[in-house]
């Protein structure tokens, strides 16, 4: 049977891209593109690249892009970098330095909330 969730521990620092079919929850450090299904960041986490996945919820630190279908930022991410979303949900407390981005599909209405 395949793996389908990945977890790369707070000891582990990657250098390079990860393109993983599986879920990834990151720890550790990673200086590198990641193109996942979903994407899980934990809270001391540092990501320098751009990140593509069809979920994400982040709450580390990002130096990058993102792109991603369902994102959550919450209170103890710091984004570095552009954001691109299809639903996007920031808790309050976040801090995003970048532009936002909706990709609108036709027929479809924006979607933000906004958690305190």
């Amino acid at each position: 049977m395949a793996a389908t969730f990945s977890v790369l521990g707070a000891d582990l620092a990657v250098k390079g891209d990860l393109s993983a079919t599986a879920d990834l929850h990151i720890d550790g450090s990673v200086e590198g593109d990641i193109t996942c299904a979903s994407l899980v960041q934990g809270e001391k986490s540092t990501v320098t690249g751009a990140i593509k996945a069809q979920s994400a919820r982040l709450s580390g630190t990002v130096h990058g892009s993102i792109e991603a279908g369902e994102l959550v930022i919450l209170k103890s991410a710091r984004i570095h970098g552009d954001v691109t979303y299809d639903a996007l949900t920031i808790e309050q407390g976040a801090q995003v330095d970048g532009r936002f981005a909706h990709r609108v599909k036709t027929g479809e209405e924006p979607s933000l909330t906004l958690v305190s």
